[in-house]
Parts: C-alpha cells; sequence; structure tokens
C-alpha cells in the first residue's frame, strides 16, 4: 500500500471542513430554537419516528462501529465481528423491555423512570454515577478516534487534533442542544451508510462482487485462522461475559435512551426503535465486508503503523480504493460519526449533572427552567474539557474495545435497576442505590484488574482478575444486590405505588 496519509490535502480537507460548515448552519439553526430546558435536552418532543430512528442509529453508530470494528476485522479476523453481532442485538431488547415504558415514564433521563415511585435523591446520585462511569468510557473510544482522524487528515499532532475536536463538539452542543444533536446525527447517519456501502462495493468490485473470494484471499495471506474464532477472545467465559455486556448495555446507556424524550409518544418510540434496528443491522453488515477488505488490501502492518489500535483501518482502505477525494469524504463521515456521538453523550452527561444532581438533588425539584438551561450550558463546557483530558490520557487504544467497557458498565449499573423499576414490584430506593453503586463500582474495579489494564498498559505479568470484560461478574452481582436488600429492607410506599408504574408504563400519562 502507498499512501501520503499525515501530509496536508487539500482535496480531503475540504470534504471535511464543507461538513464543520454544515454542522455550524445546523446549530445556528438549533440556537435559535432553543430557549428552554426541555428544548435542550428533548428537542421540544417533536422528532418523528423515521428522525428519531435515523438519530439513535447516528447515535449508536460510532467510532467503535466504523473505525473500531473495520480494525478488530482487520487484525484478528472473524472475531471481530463479535462485537457488531453484539452491539446489535441488544436492540430488541430495547424494543420488547425499555422504549415503551421508558417513555411514558420519564421527562429527561432514565433516572426519572428509575425515581418515579422511590426517594428521589439517593437514586439520583448513584445513577449519576453510573452514567458518568458510562459517558467517561465512551468519551474515551469517540475522541481517541476522532485525534486519529485529524492527525492523519491535517498532519497535525493527535494532542492538538484532540483539542480541536473538543471545541468544535463543544460550540454545536452548547448552543444548538438536541435539537442541533439530532439533526447532526441524522445527517451523520445518512452520509455514514452511503460512505460504508460505497466502500464496501468498492472493495468487492477488486474481487468481482464475490465475498467468499475477499475471505479466501485473506485465508491465503494469513492462514485460516482468520476465518475462525479464537484470534480476539480465546477464552469462551470472555466471549460470555463481552456477549452479555454488548448486549443488555444498550438498555442502559444514557445518551441512548435519552432519544426516547424526543418523540411525542409512546407508539412513535418503538417506532424509531425498528427504523434503527434496521439501519443498524444493515451497517453492520458491511463491517464486515470493511475489516477482511482492509486486512487483504492495506495490510495489517500498514494498518498498525499508522495507529497500534487498527482505528484507521477504513480511512486507510478508502484511500486505497478511492484515492484521496474518497478517502476525504470517508474521513469527513468518520469525523461526523465521532462528533455526533460525543454531542450526544456530552448532553446526556450535562443532563445528569443539571437535572438529575442539581435540580433535583440540591434544588430539590425547585428551580426556575432558565436555571436548569444555564447549569446544563455550564455542565456541557466541563464535560467537553474533561472528554478532552480522556482522549489525551487513552491514546493508542483501540476504540471498540472501549466502548465494550462502557457497555458492562451500563449493563451493570443502569440495566438492573432500570428493569427492576419498572416491572418488580418489591423494588426499593435502597435496592436501587446499592445496585447502581454496587454495578458501577464492580465492573469500574474489574476493569483496573483486567488483563488489559494490568498487563497491556501498566507491564505487569499477571492480572488479578482473568476477564477482559466484566460483564459476567458484575451484572448478575448487581442483580443479586439489588434483589436481596429488596427484600431485607420493604418499602410500603413504593410497593404502594407500583400499580401507577405499572398503568402508566403501558397507557402513558393520564
Amino acid at each position: 500500500m502507498t499512501s501520503s496519509l499525515g501530509q496536508p490535502d487539500v482535496i480531503a480537507i475540504a470534504g471535511f471542513l464543507i461538513f464543520i460548515a454544515l454542522s455550524l448552519g445546523i446549530t445556528y439553526w438549533a440556537a435559535r430554537k432553543t430557549r428552554s430546558a426541555d428544548h435542550f435536552y428533548t428537542a421540544g418532543r417533536t422528532i418523528s419516528g423515521l428522525q428519531n430512528g435515523l438519530a439513535l442509529a447516528g447515535d449508536y453508530m460510532s467510532a467503535a462501529s466504523f473505525l473500531g470494528i473495520a480494525g478488530l476485522v482487520a487484525l484478528s479476523g472473524f472475531d471481530g465481528l463479535i462485537y457488531s453481532i453484539g452491539f446489535l442485538v441488544g436492540w430488541p431488547i430495547v424494543l420488547f423491555l425499555i422504549a415503551e415504558p421508558l417513555r411514558n415514564l420519564g421527562k429527561y433521563t432514565f433516572t426519572d423512570v428509575v425515581a418515579f415511585r422511590l426517594r428521589q435523591r439517593p437514586v439520583r446520585i448513584a445513577a449519576a454515577i453510573g452514567s458518568l462511569a458510562v459517558v467517561a468510557f465512551y468519551l474515551i473510544a469517540q475522541m481517541v478516534g476522532a485525534g486519529n482522524l485529524i492527525r492523519l487528515l491535517f498532519g497535525l499532532s493527535y494532542e492538538t487534533s484532540i483539542i480541536i475536536v473538543g471545541c468544535v463538539m463543544l460550540a454545536y452542543v452548547f448552543f444548538g442542544g438536541m435539537i442541533a444533536t439530532t439533526w447532526v446525527q441524522i445527517v451523520k447517519a445518512v452520509l455514514l451508510m452511503l460512505g460504508a456501502a460505497m466502500l464496501a462495493g468498492l472493495v468487492l468490485a477488486r474481487f468481482n462482487f464475490n465475498p467468499l473470494r475477499l475471505f479466501a484471499t485473506a485465508a491465503e495471506m494469513y492462514g485460516a485462522g482468520v476465518l475462525g474464532p479464537g484470534k480476539l477472545v480465546s477464552d469462551p467465559l470472555d466471549a460470555l461475559s463481552l456477549g452479555l455486556a454488548l448486549m443488555f448495555g444498550t438498555a442502559g446507556l444514557p445518551h441512548i435512551l435519552m432519544r426516547f424524550y424526543t418523540v411525542p409518544d409512546a407508539r412513535t418510540a418503538r417506532l424509531s426503535v425498528n427504523w434503527a434496528t434496521a439501519f443498524i443491522g444493515t451497517f453492520y453488515l458491511l463491517t464486515f465486508v470493511l475489516g477482511f477488505g482492509a486486512m487483504v488490501l492495506v495490510g495489517k502492518t500498514a494498518i498498525t503503523s499508522v495507529d497500534p489500535g487498527g482505528n484507521m483501518a477504513a480511512p486507510l482502505l478508502a484511500d486505497v480504493v478511492g484515492g484521496r477525494v474518497f478517502f476525504g469524504f470517508i474521513t469527513a463521515v468518520a469525523f461526523a460519526t465521532i462528533l455526533a456521538v460525543v454531542a450526544g453523550l456530552t448532553l446526556a452527561g450535562a443532563a445528569t449533572l443539571s437535572h438529575d444532581l442539581w435540580i433535583n438533588v440540591v434544588r430539590r425539584g425547585h428551580a426556575a427552567p432558565h436555571e436548569e438551561l444555564r447549569v446544563a450550558r455550564i455542565s456541557t463546557v466541563v464535560l467537553g474539557l474533561f472528554s478532552i483530558g480522556l482522549g489525551l490520557a487513552f491514546k493508542g487504544q483501540n476504540v471498540a474495545y472501549m466502548v465494550g467497557l462502557a457497555f458492562a458498565i451500563a449493563a451493570s449499573a443502569n440495566f438492573p435497576a432500570l428493569v427492576l423499576s419498572i416491572f418488580w414490584r418489591r423494588f426499593t430506593t435502597r435496592a436501587a442505590a446499592a445496585s447502581m453503586v454496587t454495578g458501577t463500582v464492580a465492573s469500574l474495579v474489574l476493569i483496573y484488574f483486567s488483563p488489559t489494564i494490568q498487563i497491556e498498559l501498566l507491564g505487569e505479568t499477571s492480572a488479578p482478575f482473568p476477564l477482559r470484560n466484566p460483564g459476567l461478574v458484575s451484572m448478575p452481582l448487581s442483580f443479586l444486590v439489588a434483589i436481596v436488600v429488596a427484600l431485607a429492607s420493604p418499602e410500603p410506599e413504593a410497593e404502594r405505588r407500583f400499580e401507577e408504574v405499572a398503568h402508566r408504563a403501558i397507557l402513558g400519562e393520564t
């Protein structure tokens, strides 16, 4: 492979700047409409099912999807697809368990649902801990991917690239809120689907549009092992742990759950999940071709020489099969992908800090709407600066793997409490708080003692916890703690209000 990547290119940069101009134009338009907390968090609940489906897909198809999975498949072969499958199968759980009750019971965040029949302050504090941990790990992945993209495109240092990304994202979340974020995600989802389809088509054209020839060539170059499991996840328990985290983590991601409040009713929420699943499923089929295409046409050595985590496999592939113009387009699409997801994450984190902690814990529910909007914008700045710091600290990590850890925290900290609060009559305040804190702390501690941190980052010879993903231990532990604490400390008032929850979860507000 020959490439001039890392050197500034006028054509590639032009495509990138066009998207930046488009996103800032959307921000200007949205800022004129964002006059209240309701508009800042939920876009005034005016988003249609198709629009929200595209925005959900845009929010979900992150740097992990486009950059990370393509890189994992390119470097590990078949095993990289465990992330594609895991990310996709979480959506039926969202559709059948979460979407409708969430829309009917909440206002701005999923914590509204958990706290609906419980005491507000303990639940919101515990939920904030878990939500911010998820947002932090998810932000790491997006910022690392974005830093590498800008470095490739402009020839800047990684550190300078991270700061540029953080500043651009801050501009349109701060001023545009959910309206700007939604429309940037819609534009990004359309561009990403188009870009991935074009890139996959150009790859398959090299093999007479026969995927089997592509896979056979990969096997000839790197051995038949790339077409079978074991290259990336060799331990069955590790595979099970990762699968659980990816499957159930989707239903605990704050920035995904927040999107269900942007639609007018529960029916539209269900419809948006159907649209999102269709778009996401189609996209993940394409990552298979992109990963093996990069493996064959770019080469593992060339991929890792640019980025050790393999995150630049897709842009490198675009440069090989489509030249600099197509590389500029794919890079702009990848950057749009990251920018939109970082915006959604920042918005979710800002909602947690302002709505859950400031308004409902510090102010005990008594604050003027303009105060909530002001605190949300201050929180946005804080989280933007925090995301820049995370991006600088975790240089070189594979973004799909980092998102897998975020899913594990979401599956452990948020999902058990959310499900039990909706469907279990005997669930209590203490149980909710204990479950969320246990899930968050257990997953973070196990991540720290995992081989990834202890061996790969710290250079130790062994790790106290053998699994790379903690989901197999931390999620059941969170459920167990919730059930034990609830049975040990009954809460008659919470049990009495369960009928209201059950009624409203199905029929909506009456």
